[in-house]
Formats: C-alpha cells, structure tokens, sequence
C-alpha cells in the first residue's frame, strides 16, 4: 500500500475513531477530552483531503478496492475509493464545513448534558458522509447512504425527552426509506443487468444496454437506463428532499443548530445531486430520466420558497432556502449542466452552513428564542453575526461577485439553454424563484438584524435547546461560535469569482463527468463566457439580476417602512395564506392517507388475524375442541361394566374395520 493509500484511508478513519471515542469513553475523558479527539479527527481528515488535492491536481488519481467484504459466484462486493477531481472537491467540502461546525458546537451546545453525545454523532456523520463520497462501487455508496440517514435520525432527535423531536426524527427516517426502497431497487437492477456494482465497469458497458428495453409489467415495453436512472433518482429525492419526498427537512430543524448546518446545508442533503453527477454516464443515456429530473427539481425550486415567505421560525426560513436551492441543483443535473450542479452545491455549502450558524448565534443571543418577529435591532448588539448573515444573505440572493451568483447564474443559462421536454417550466421556475429567494432572505434578514426591537427583555423563551434561558439584552456570541461564521464568509465571497472557470469552462471535470454531444447547454454557455469579472458586469443588466434587487426592495418596504402591507395582504389572501400554512397539505395527506392507512390496515389485520384465526381459531379453537372431546369421553367412563364392554367391542370393531380394509 502506498503512502498516498495510506491517506485515503485516514481521511474517512480519523472522524471514525474520534466518533468511537467520545462516543464509548465520554464520560471518562470528559466534555474537554471529547471536542479536542472530535475536532482533531475532523482537522485531520481535513489536511489530509488538502494533500490529496494537490496530488489529484498533479494528474494522480486512484480507483481500486481496499478490501474484500464477500464474494458470491462472481460478484465481488468491495470496499474501494474512487479518487478523482469530483471525490477530492466533496472531501475538501465535506471536511471543511465540519470542521467549522465542531469548532462552533463547543460554543453553541457548551450548557447540554448531552455533550459528548452529540460530538460522537458528528464525527460519526462526517465519516458515513466522507465514505459515501469516496466509494467507487455501488455497495459502499449505500453504505454511506444508509449511514447518513441512521445519523442524521440520532441528531434530529438528539432532544430525545422533546415529542416534537421524536416526530421529527421518525418522519425524516421514514420519508427516506421510501426513497432508499428506489435506490435499491435501482442498485438491484444494476447488478442484474450489468453483473457488476463497480462505477467503472457499469459506466463502460452502459453504451452497450442504452438501447434495451425490459417489461416490467407484461406488454409495457420501456428503456432499461430510464428505469434505472428514475429509481436511483428516486432515492436522490428522499436524500436531496426532493418534492414530493420533500416533507421531512423542515421538521428536521427540530435538531440543534449545528447540525441544520452540517446535514441539511452542506453535506447529507447534497449526497443526492452528487450521486446523479457520479452516474452521468447513466443519466445521459436516457433523455426521459433527465427531464424527469428536471421537472422534480423546477417544482422544489419555486414551491418550496413560496414557503419561506410566511415562516417565522428563523431556522425554518433557512430550511425552505435549502430546499428550493437543492431544487436548483436538480434543475441543472436535468440540464446535463452537471458541472453547475456540483459547483452550485460547493458554494451553496458555504454560505448556507453560514446563514444556519448564523441563525444559531442569534439564537444563543436571544436566549433561545427562535421568533423573528420578536427580534429586531440586533444589528448593534451583535455586529460579527449580523455582517456573516448579510454576507451570507447577499451570497443566497445571487449578488454579482459573491459566490452564489456565479454558480445560480450559470444555473439559470444553463436551463435557458436545454431543448428537453419541461425546460421552459423549470426555466420560469428558477428565474421567478431568484425574486422569491430574495424576498424571503431579506424579509428574515430585516426582521432580525433591524428596525425597531421587539424583543421582551424578561426571556422570551423559544424552543431549541432546554438550556440557559434569562432573558436580558442580547449579546453577541463568544469567539468559538464566531470564528466558524468568520472562516465560512470568506469563501462565501471569493469562491465563485475563483472556482466558476476551472469548474465550468476549463477541464477540471474531464473525464469524470460525461455529457454526451447531444445536450449542449454547457458548450454554448463556454462560447458566452469571457470571464468571471466580465460575467458578473454583464448580469447588471440581465432579468435576474433586477428580480433579486427587486426582491430586496419589496421585502425592505413592506417590513422596514409599512408592515401594515403584509398583515392586511394576509387578510386580503387568506386562502392563499392557509394554503402555504398548511405546506400545500403534504404534510397532512401524508398523515391521513399513509400514516392513518397504515393504521387502518393494522387494525384490520389485527382484527381478522389476531383476533379471530390466530386467537379465535388456533389458540382457543384448539382449548375447546379438547374440552369438547374432553366432555364426549366423560360420557364413557361411567363406572358401569357394560359401558365399558361396549366401548372395547367399538373400538376391537373400528381395528378390524380399518385392518380388513387394507
């Protein structure tokens, strides 16, 4: 094994022995001893994922097994790394943004008993995230895959003692098995037709099988890579909360603070759009599957931010934004644009792990409460965490320069430019959806950082974390949870201006990500391209560009100057108003239709099953018919003799009977 294997193996192993530790031996090396072996195991994964980086950008990838799990006829299923341009991206990501969000819990959970816990779980997660990415079969992604949503339910309900926390983390469990039923089914049909579950292998050989066709169901012809690419979609949809699986990440935010950011910004719900730019030689088999894609990802993109207009939970604001900006990404995978997709996905870690961080200082400073409209004026009394959210805002919003524009930008042209069935939906999807997003961003940025305070100086107290509520003014957050925000707003700035042309336009991505010549939406968008800073010049004068400045200036009016506005718009839509209260009614259907059928069949079968043929039948029917033979028997042993002569001569009849016959 080489020094550089070596390596490989040390990222994804340091955040698991750190894991391992503070998890088992917590109560031994104490709340100090568990954040230094976390944050260390998390600081070295990250170095390490740098090294490889620049050995990757030397032209060194890998891709081979480590190990050998088991072997069946002539399937191998393997532990392996797949070490290539797109992998070490994910890794440096990965690593980073929990490193920041490790660095920040000592701060933000320093009061909770479940200290150690919670640092065992991260670690944890960081390793089944790093694993996922790695993985250069199918097996070990859903590993990683399974791993991820295991965790992520430990997290959401880390406040085990709270109902709202068990619901929550028992919907977000549920609703992504429904996509990993997809995912395996989709892997399942992989190694049934591919005989393999290696990347490479599958990857090689699917040109051959694009023309295939299979019957699922008897006379319904249809094309193999479409079936495979929609069910391994479909799992995409559960991970990524896709609509409609879409249900669980806002209730998610039931969870502490550290970990929205950490699964439900940055890394977990990002696993889905990197799996489907993994199997672009897949998905650009099948145009069906694309546009499939495109058309889930158009509707999260706009309904889901139409959403975050009437929240007042801080937190949920930031959720409704991370779904409409997977519902982005999605867009551009169905776009072929799968270079934009991964690049959106990088930038969108930032300044997204920034904003709920963000949210979580403002949070300690309010004392936990979580209300923006008992908020207002904080801008004074905590200026580190009121410049990193408007940073971290203006990068959300697509503000020429800042790193979100670029990657939102190129998104939008990118779907301006595919010639599939349901662009022109998605693309009056993601331009209408940048208003929106500015809308809701400003209207909770406004409501927080200004205007007049509202907030009750006697504690107000919210409901994330049972810790230390006492009121008073709000103060800004020590440097543990302040320097994270710091560190996250500088590539929430630079990052696009640097990464857009390597990433896009020059070859970063050869040979990892493939798109085939008949979806050219990403050659036309590199003859437009002349630049970052020319880029960026240019859309001052584009139809985006005024939406979101527009959207800044609505949201400003309306809270700033006249909130009279909103509250009699509320009256005057009150249908409307009910219908976005109420998530469109998922929730609820969900609730009637699949949840209460469940229980309905339940009772049914415990009904006939229990009640009467397992009880009624075998159990009982079994105690009365040996009562019933007991009591014909009883008749018998009278006492009198000739009773029994007659019983002897019946049953001397019955042998001779059954002995003459045979």
């Amino acid at each position: 094994m080489t020094e550089m294997q070596k390596l490989y193996l040390l990222v994804p192993l340091a955040p698991l022995f750190g894991a391992i530790v503070a998890g088992l031996f917590g109560k031994f090396i104490g709340r100090s001893g568990a954040h230094w072996i976390t944050i260390i195991g998390v600081a070295v994964s990250f170095v390490a994922s740098l090294v490889i980086f620049q050995d990757v950008m030397a032209g060194h990838t890998f891709n081979g097994s480590v190990y050998t799990w088991l072997t069946t006829g002539d399937t191998r299923f393997e532990i392996g790394f797949l070490i290539d341009k797109l992998t070490v991206m994910m890794m440096l990501v990965v690593t980073f943004v929990s490193l920041m969000v490790h660095i920040y819990t000592v701060g933000y959970m320093h009061d909770d008993p479940g200290y150690q816990r919670f640092f065992s779980y991260i670690s944890l997660f960081t390793f089944s995230m790093l694993m996922l990415v790695m993985a250069n079969n199918f097996m070990q992604l859903f590993f990683g895959w399974e791993a991820v949503g295991l965790v992520s339910y430990l997290l959401i309900g880390f406040w085990y003692t709270r109902q709202t926390a068990i619901y929550a983390n028992l919907k977000a469990f549920l609703v992504n098995r429904v996509g990993d039923f997809g995912f395996l089914l989709g892997i399942g049909m992989v190694l049934w037709q591919f005989g393999t579950l290696d990347y490479a292998a599958v990857f090689a050989r699917a040109p051959e099988l694009a023309e295939h066709t299979i019957q699922l169901i008897p006379g319904q012809e249809w094309s193999l890579m479409s079936v495979i690419c929609i069910l391994l979609f479909i799992g995409a949809m559960g991970k990524s909360a896709q609509f409609p699986l879409h249900v669980w990440l806002p209730d998610s935010m039931e969870g502490p603070t550290p970990i929205s950011a950490l699964i439900h910004a940055a890394t977990m719900v990002t696993a889905g759009i990197f799996m489907v730019a993994r199997m672009s030689p897949l998905f650009e088999l099948s145009e069906t599957a694309l546009s499939f894609v495109m058309v889930i990802g158009a509707i999260t993109a706009l309904f889901m931010g139409f959403l975050g207009i009437i929240q007042n939970d801080i937190k949920r604001v930031v959720a409704y934004s991370t779904l409409s900006q997977l519902g982005y990404m999605t867009v551009a995978l169905g776009a072929s644009a799968y270079s934009v997709a991964i690049f959106h996905l990088m930038t969108h870690a930032f300044f997204k792990a920034l904003l709920f961080l963000a949210a979580g200082s403002v949070i300690i400073g309010m004392h936990h409460n979580q209300d923006i409209r008992h908020m207002g004026g904080l801008r004074k009394y905590m200026p580190i965490t009121w410049i990193t959210s408007l940073i971290g805002s203006l990068a959300l919003i697509g503000t020429p320069f800042f790193s979100g524009f670029y990657s939102k930008d190129s998104i939008i042209e990118a779907v301006g430019l595919s010639h599939l069935p349901g662009s022109g939906f998605a693309y009056f999807a993601v331009v209408a959806g940048v208003f929106v997003t500015a809308f809701y961003s400003f209207r909770m940025y406004f409501l927080v950082f200004h205007g007049k305070e509202r907030f009750d100086t006697h504690g107000d107290h919210g409901h994330d974390h049972h810790g230390h509520g006492h009121g008073g003014v709000p103060h800004e957050s020590p440097w543990v949870v302040t320097l994270p925000l710091i560190m996250l707003a500088i590539p929430s700035v630079v990052i696009g201006y640097m990464a857009i042309e390597p990433m896009l336009f020059g070859d970063y991505f050869k040979g990892v990500i493939h798109i085939s010549e008949a979806h050219s939406a990403m050659e036309e968008l590199t003859h437009e391209f002349h630049g970052a800073f020319a880029m960026a010049l240019h859309s001052l004068m584009t139809l985006p560009f005024w939406l979101a400045l527009s959207g800044v200036v609505v949201s400003w009016y309306f809270y700033m100057k006249r909130p009279d506005i909103p509250a009699m718009m509320k009256d005057r839509f009150s249908l409307i108003y009910i219908i976005l209260e109420n998530k469109y009614g998922f929730d609820a259907f969900n609730d009637w239709f699949f949840a209460g059928g469940v229980r309905k069949l339940g009772g049914v079968l415990w009904r006939i099953g229990d009640v009467k043929i397992i009880d009624g039948f075998f159990v009982n029917g079994t105690a009365r018919l040996i009562g019933w033979s007991s009591r014909m028997i009883r008749y018998f042993q009278s006492g009198y003799i000739y009773h029994y002569a007659f019983a002897m001569i019946i049953g001397v009849f019955v042998l001779v009977a059954i002995f003459v016959k045979n």
